[in-house]
């Protein structure tokens, strides 16, 4: 029998109480059989459960702690908690000036979710009809903002697919450019500060660690942080992928400026130019070659060339169905 929408509101105001209230982190099966009348029989379906809320709470911004037990009969298995200190806001002390001015930049702005009448909510605001201004930015959502947000504040590290692969990072901030989000930080794998996209994370890959695990630099700042070169966003020079690209005379002024003259690799008498490119972030150099139209080639490396060759051929195909 479906449960209820009642059913599953009072499960989750009942697993934030709980998860507020205990003074030691709970495993899943401590915290479902404490609220067992409101958790399915059998233990794959209460998991499954205990899950679908987790991801619910988090989903409103809760944060949720999560430490692995180390050992005993429960060793490897995560315990849950709250912490009041995250989860709560101080008292801000706002003027009626400065919640007003609060009001008209979330009127003003549409987030894509609750989030911004919410958060006005819990700061004792309230924002009426007449309130309402035409819309002047519309700023995206993301289902992993939450978690995010949350690791950046609480200095949590984080664990997401990748293009292709698991990446260990501790998140110093996020920043909105373009119309897309992403995440800066320290990539431990890799031992160097990265940039990546939100939206091209791994499908339902990302988790958050310990808090308190790392230390933001204090001058860090995201403005500064973000790549000048999209086509470094998630990578570095260090990672070594360069694609040879052969531009023609029309564009290749242009093209000498943009990468600079250390970048060239040599010069054809019809004035045309063979440069080295940045390829490791495939897409964000595939979104470069195609922006050149015509005015461009790419000679090599043959599985850089050989992947663009494939995926024109894919588009071109789409287009003829």
């Amino acid at each position: 029998m479906a449960t209820k929408r009642g059913d599953r509101v009072e499960r989750l105001t009942n697993l934030l109480a709980l998860l507020l209230e205990t003074p030691e982190p709970l495993t899943q099966v401590q915290i479902t059989a404490e609220l067992a009348p409101h958790y399915p029989d059998g233990a794959r379906a209460r998991r499954g459960a205990f899950e679908r809320d987790k991801a619910a709470l988090r989903d409103l911004g809760v944060p949720i702690d999560i430490e692995t037990v180390d050992a005993g009969s429960e060793a490897g298995s995560s315990r849950y908690r709250i912490q009041r200190r995250k989860y709560e806001l101080a008292d801000l002390q706002l003027e009626v000036d400065e919640m007003r001015a609060l009001q008209v930049a979330v009127a003003a702005v549409r987030s894509g979710s609750s989030a911004g009448r919410d958060a006005i909510w819990k700061l004792g605001g309230e924002l009426s009809s007449g309130d309402r201004l035409p819309v002047s930015a519309v700023v995206p959502d993301r289902p992993e903002l939450p978690v995010l947000r949350a690791a950046v504040a609480s200095r949590s590290p984080i664990r997401f697919g990748y293009r292709g692969e698991s990446r260990h990072v501790e998140p110093y901030g996020l920043l909105l450019r373009g119309g897309f989000w992403y995440v800066v930080g320290h990539d431990r794998d890799r031992g160097e500060q990265r940039t990546f996209r939100v939206d091209r994370f791994g499908s339902d890959s990302l988790e958050a660690g310990e808090p308190d695990s790392f230390e933001r630099p204090p001058s860090f700042d995201p403005r500064d942080a973000f790549p000048a070169d999209p086509k470094q966003i998630g990578h570095a020079p260090a990672d070594g992928v360069e694609a040879m690209v052969r531009i023609d005379v029309t564009r290749a002024a242009a093209i000498e400026r943009e990468l600079g003259a250390d970048r060239v690799l040599a010069r054809h008498p019809d004035g045309s130019v063979d440069v080295t490119v940045p390829a490791t972030n495939l897409a964000a150099f595939r979104s470069w070659v195609l922006g050149l139209l015509d005015h461009a080639v790419v000679l090599g490396p043959d599985d850089v060339r050989d992947g663009i060759v494939s995926w024109l051929r894919e588009l071109s195909g789409r287009a003829a169905s």
